[in-house]
């Protein structure tokens, strides 16, 4: 008999389940489960459902029990195994992904005196609707000077739980009232098999302004910036905190009648779905950045040391592998930089070649760029389409081409958007060895790792080798891993995360190295962008008012 590890990763538009066998590293199947209700940005998916304002993204709870219901089912079959086969489960989530809850995990949106109140629904990781409340959140902070801001660059966002949970208490009273929970959704996929409160030490970390030290935020603060919310942590939050790879529970009659799984089969805790990328590609220490390339790049580093620096978006004991400081930098928007340009500007004979040759747009200019030298677009650009992540912590930036002429042709366009995708890659990466974290080489997973171009790029921009995953799916294969860690040797699965990634995660597919002239050209260029970066990130505030006045 078999051993397997069920790892599920909830994205943004779908679930995966990934079906592993622990013992050889074999993935013997995946299923995908697109959610029927997608990413909800107009109106509520019920009869009669509000319009939403700008900024919102919400998502449907039922999608994920639908998820939990079909893929783990779909994955046995395929991989011919059987559900007592199966020694752990794990879960990645995108973050931060919350939703009000009642005690026994009912989501608010379930019960039809709140349905029709956006915000009783899941809001998305994306949902920025928040950012009035991440303003006053950050202006109090920094007036008073609180420890907390050093341990996230400085900066809380909109994206996190206390914002959000702020904007359904100022704005849905009711709402907030009727909540029993304020919970991350990986952890209430948890709960969903399990019947287990647990909190994520990942999500609560990165995204919960929870720090090992100093615990959540204090009432006093959370007071003086909205008597609202003074009670959260008391009232609203789970505080029972769980690292990745620790089993949060077991899977009950609920959970099996919901999985088809056993009961008794141990659950992890969550984590967040990038995070999970990093032991997916075998990375388990230090010297490594781990980049997860995809619509977003999201980079992370294991460090045994604790150091507080600038630039970094935020420092976890625990947050990705237990053992670590994990940290955490990111790029808000590179892949879907690269498919906004497609979509929006590339001519219509471009779009002929392609369906002639049978080949879509990316391929097309990926190939064309592919012929031109390093710079030699004549172009320069910033890759703050969506703001800045790291190292500036600005979302009100915004995206910037120099270089235009008449006779600029589209793959010209589309190679200096990898350029400058990589160039912030670099922008990140420097911030580390300033405060003594060494970083020898990159490891990349997602969508764009696939990419020759943008991984040879980025070798021949960070002066670094990047080495690409072998796995197509390492966020699932981080949460499988995670699972089977979760069980532990006396369940036949083991004992660390190192043992776990030494038999689970395939050497990589290929390692790109910089090239020597490549690197000489790029270091010039580099200088330009950090020209452009500085002015228009530090000293000049023309994108911020830009930007008002279109909100205006």
């Amino acid at each position: 008999m078999a051993n397997y590890s069920i790892g599920l990763d909830f994205g943004t538009e779908s679930c995966r389940a990934l079906l592993v066998n622990i013992s050889t590293g074999e993935e013997v199947a995946q299923a995908v489960y697109i959610y029927e209700n997608g990413v909800i940005t107009e109106s509520l998916p019920i009869d009669g459902g509000k319009a939403l304002p700008t900024e919102w993204a919400l998502q449907d709870p039922e999608d994920y029990l639908r998820a939990l219901h079909k893929v783990i089912k779909e994955v046995l079959k395929q991989g011919g195994a059987e559900p007592q086969e199966v020694i752990g489960v794990g879960i990645a989530f995108t973050a931060c992904t919350m939703l009000p809850v009642k005690k026994d995990g009912t989501p608010l949106c379930m019960l039809e005196e709140h349905r029709n109140n956006p915000h009783s629904w899941v809001k998305l990781w994306k949902h920025h609707a928040a950012q009035r409340e991440a303003d006053d959140i950050n202006r109090v902070a920094q007036e008073r000077e609180e420890e907390l801001l050093k341990y996230y660059g400085g900066l809380i966002s909109s994206e996190w739980m206390i914002p959000k949970s702020l904007q359904i208490a100022r704005e849905a009273k009711e709402v907030y009232d009727a909540a029993d929970i304020l919970i991350d959704a990986g952890d209430w996929a948890v709960l969903q098999l399990t019947g287990e409160k647990t909190r994520n030490s990942c999500v609560a970390g990165y995204k919960g302004m929870w720090i090992d030290t100093l615990g959540f935020p204090s009432k006093d603060f959370l007071r003086a910036v909205d008597p609202r919310i003074e009670n959260i942590v008391e009232d609203k939050f789970i505080t029972n905190i769980v690292p990745p790879g620790v089993m949060s529970g077991k899977i009950d009659m609920k959970g099996a009648g919901l999985s088809g799984l056993p009961t008794g089969t141990p659950v992890s805790a969550a984590t967040i779905d990038a995070h999970s990328g990093v032991p997916g590609m075998g990375v388990t220490g230090e010297g490594v950045m781990s980049l997860i390339m995809g619509t977003s790049t999201c980079h992370m580093v294991l460090s045994k040391k604790p150091i507080l620096f600038e630039g970094f978006a935020g420092m976890v004991k625990d947050g990705i592998i237990p053992g670590f400081y994990g940290y955490e930098s990111g790029q808000a928007a590179t892949g879907d930089i690269l498919a906004w340009f497609v979509k929006n500007f590339v001519s219509a004979p471009y779009a002929e070649e392609a369906k002639n040759r049978g080949i879509n747009l990316h391929q097309l200019l990926t190939e064309k760029s592919a012929t031109l030298s390093p710079g030699g677009s004549g172009l320069v650009a910033l890759d703050w389409m969506n703001g800045n992540r790291s190292v500036l912590m600005n979302a009100n930036l915004s995206g910037l081409i120099v270089g235009l002429t008449l006779a600029t042709k589209p793959e010209e366009v589309y190679r200096s958007l990898i350029e400058a995708i990589s160039f912030g890659t670099k922008r990140i990466i420097e911030s580390y060895p300033s405060a003594g974290i060494k970083i020898d080489e990159l490891v990349g997973c997602g969508t764009l790792s696939r990419n020759s171009l943008i991984m040879q790029v980025t070798a021949d921009v960070t002066g670094l080798p990047i080495k690409a995953a072998a796995s197509e799916q390492a966020v699932a294969l981080g949460a499988a891993i995670f699972g089977a860690v979760a069980a532990g040797k006396q369940n036949a699965g083991f004992d660390t995360v190192g043992e776990a990634v030494e038999r689970m995660v395939r050497p990589p597919i290929a390692v790109y190295r910089p090239q020597g002239e490549s690197k000489r050209i790029y270091d010039q260029l580099y200088r330009e962008y950090l020209k452009l970066h500085d002015h228009f990130g530090l000293q000049e505030e023309m994108m911020v008012r830009l930007r008002r006045l279109s909100q205006d």
